[in-house]
């Protein structure tokens, strides 16, 4: 058997047992929120140990953080880690929190320079992926896209340097850790798109690919080459396949929804031209489904739900039903019990049945959001950008159970793991519910 082959044998070995690992909301009661919005990204958790209202006395403890950033908490095994960056230096840097009492274990700085980005961007808008090894994360800068991993004392194991980055508002796309794999779409810009910018600003347009090292060593495994148009901010999922190996999900403006397989890359199904305009918020599984969306300026313009393909039996991908109106841009939409929650950049969040697309209900909150939901023992918990935490029933009828303001704004999701939420805003993180850990 070649080498070739046999490394994508053992790949496809190892995802498959993460295929067959426990539901999704287990994780978060194991000591695992590993990812942007937790296991699989499905931002669901079973945890009974959260209020739906509270006061700034019922925190098990409060943090200051040494810089500001849009990025998510993950947590695993008792520890917190995040990542920020300085506004004035575009310094960046990633921390270890002990999850007990909020105390930093250890930090490691970047230098860096400062680049043109969106005004709502920042230079910690990446959450970083964490398992048992340690923690994985990407710094991006027009002249790298870097992606590292440290271990779980914040050491170097290995770096990679992916090349330029080309993007008018920056980057924030995540890694995710799938098996022995860590896997990361580098969707980048052709500035030629906006027609608008002075020519001194436009160059050769970006080197898009989807890439994924080896979680041991950085080396690749595989990579695919991608056709740039404009970049793309959402964060990959697995979908676990009743008939075959599991396949990523990717979203972007070049290719629509990809589907390719998990161990080697390969192309499973796409459904190309259905996105326009930009990916931000990230594409879910659901009853069978792959529901994605993309909008335009600061709103969403159409979500769709996708009936995966299937390559070898010659299956096209087919979409089943989409949405036009009061569509999430940023956030990504949630689903349970055969339920979709959409929570739009503007605060209407709909509530969908996912196998029709048929609106059960609709609601306008009043607030501006680009923090996703995420749902513990069916309430959902989301932040709008003033840092006001919206707790609403994900039940048949709107239902409002709390807003409790958190005293600055938020871009962040929400983390969850051993019944315990994490809130993070612009300088604060805040540890609410479970039982409090003692040492």
């Amino acid at each position: 058997m070649a080498m070739t082959q046999a490394l994508a044998l053992v790949g496809s070995l190892s995802v498959l047992a993460v295929a067959g690992a426990a539901p999704a909301q287990g994780d978060t009661e194991k000591g695992q929120w590993g990812r942007f919005r937790g296991p699989n990204g499905t931002g669901v958790s079973a945890a009974a140990t959260l209020p739906a209202t509270w006061t700034d006395k019922d925190y098990n403890w409060t943090v200051r953080l040494p810089g500001a950033g849009h990025s998510s908490p993950v947590v695993f095994d008792g520890r917190i880690f995040l990542t920020c960056g300085d506004r004035h230096t575009a310094r960046r840097s990633v921390f270890c929190l002990d999850a007990r009492d909020g105390r930093t274990l250890w930090r490691e700085d970047y230098p860096s320079k400062a680049h043109k980005m969106h005004r709502d961007n920042s230079y910690g808008s990446a959450t970083a992926a964490v398992d048992a090894d340690g923690v994985v994360l990407t710094w991006t800068t027009p002249e790298q896209v870097v992606l590292l991993a440290l271990d779980r004392d914040g050491k170097d194991v290995w770096r990679r340097d992916l090349g330029p980055f080309v993007g008018l508002h920056g980057s924030g796309t995540s890694p995710i850790i799938v098996g022995d794999l860590v896997v990361l779409a580098n969707d980048q810009e052709d500035l030629n798109v906006y027609g608008y910018l002075p020519k001194k600003m436009i160059g050769k347009p970006g080197k898009s690919f989807l890439i994924a090292v080896d979680r041991s060593t950085g080396t690749t495994r595989w990579q695919v080459p991608r056709r740039t148009s404009l970049a793309a901010y959402s964060v990959p999922c697995l979908r676990r396949r009743p008939d075959g190996p599991p396949e990523l999900i990717f979203t972007s403006t070049a290719h629509g929804i990809t589907a390719v397989d998990a161990a080697t890359g390969k192309l499973n199904w796409e459904v190309p031209k259905v996105f326009p305009d930009r990916c931000v918020g990230s594409p879910i599984c659901a009853g069978g489904l792959v529901i994605a969306s993309y909008g335009r300026g600061s709103k969403g313009s159409r979500l769709v739900a996708v009936r995966p393909g299937a390559k070898n039996d010659n299956v096209e991908a087919k979409i089943v039903w989409d949405m036009t109106r009061k569509v999430p841009l940023v956030p990504t939409p949630l689903a349970i019990d055969g339920r979709l929650f959409c929570w739009s950049d503007d605060g209407t969040l709909t509530c969908l049945a996912v196998a029709s697309g048929k609106q059960i209900w609709q609601h306008r909150l009043g607030a501006s959001f680009f923090s996703s939901p995420v749902c513990v023992n069916g309430r959902l918990y989301c932040i709008s950008r003033k840092g006001e935490v919206f707790v609403v029933a994900a039940a048949e009828q709107f239902k409002l159970l709390g807003r409790v303001k958190l005293a600055e704004p938020s871009f962040a999701t929400p983390a969850v793991c051993n019944g315990v939420m994490y809130l993070r805003t612009r300088s604060r993180l805040f540890s609410l519910g479970g039982k409090h850990l003692r040492r």
